[in-house]
């Protein structure tokens, strides 16, 4: 009998292998965003405040208060960062939050493990900009993970240059069905990036440690090092074609989130990824 679950272990770390299972987990963090309530959230992200529409003629107001981003403890002796989106009539309140650190490397792995809100006027966001003062879209935008309007779908985009409503190729996507987006537990969202001192390099986006994006890094973006962590939910806007949220109250928990040297499996296993994922297409 012992000898049957010998094979069997060696049968099932095999599979792991193969279908890169639990051996497939980032580097060594050399940041991790501490969510603790010994600590105020502003230690880590800068709250924007306003209502300015944001370039989406969003309809929310982003507030400093701590009712609408706070840490909040998980039961278990840890926190989560949450940011809550409120609807209330015409008052409609919510955070957006921006990382102090930068991503700081010319190559590395971000990741962070999210439960998103899926609603109808709804749109949770977690995303890079270059630091500040930057031009947009020509220094680059990363999102990395985005829902719309409640469609359970993740698109994963790349923004960069001057765009004049022809020139599709400067903005690139690719959708992938996440239907159970607002799980508790979350998805793992990650982004890697290796550049070199001329600027060229990889982009890679991930959902759960799998390879869903890719994109070369585009002549004249913002060098990746100097990006930003973005966090926030909107609501109503553009993209929202028209829909404002129902009443109530959207939460957006970030369970964890931190920066690598690498992404999971390594960066050999970059070149295999690089070959399986598909490009972002333009829109």
């Amino acid at each position: 009998m012992s000898g049957f679950f010998k094979k069997l272990n060696t049968l099932k770390a095999s599979l792991e292998s193969h279908l890169d299972g639990p051996s497939r987990q980032p580097s060594p963090a050399y940041w991790i965003a501490s969510f603790s309530p010994n600590h105020p959230v502003t230690e880590i992200f800068r709250r924007e405040t306003g209502d300015h529409g944001w370039g989406n003629a969003e309809l929310e107001n982003y507030t400093d208060s701590d009712r609408n981003s706070f840490f909040r403890p998980t039961g278990n002796g840890g926190h989560s960062l949450v940011l809550k989106a409120i609807a209330e009539g015409d008052s409609l309140t919510s955070a957006r939050l921006t990382s102090y650190v930068t991503l700081g490397r010319d190559r590395g792995y971000l990741s962070a493990r999210i439960t998103a809100p899926s609603a109808r006027g709804i749109w949770p966001a977690f995303w890079l900009l270059p630091s500040e003062p930057f031009s947009w879209p020509t220094d680059g935008e990363v999102d990395i993970m985005e829902s719309w309007n409640g469609d359970r779908v993740n698109h994963s985009c790349l923004h960069w240059g001057h765009y004049n409503g022809e020139d599709h190729d400067k903005h690139r996507v690719v959708d992938t069905q996440n239907h159970d987006v607002a799980r508790p537990e979350g998805h793992d969202y990650g982004f890697a990036w290796d550049q070199a001192p001329d600027g060229q390099g990889r982009l890679l986006w991930y959902i759960d440690g799998r390879p869903v994006m890719k994109a070369a890094i585009p002549q004249g973006i913002r060098r990746i090092a100097d990006f930003q962590v973005k966090l926030n939910i909107a609501m109503g806007g553009n993209v929202m074609q028209g829909q404002r949220p129902d009443n109530g109250e959207y939460e957006m928990v970030v369970h964890n989130m931190g920066l690598f040297d690498s992404p999971p499996g390594g960066w050999d296993a970059v070149e295999r990824d690089w070959r399986n994922t598909p490009e972002g297409h333009g829109y």
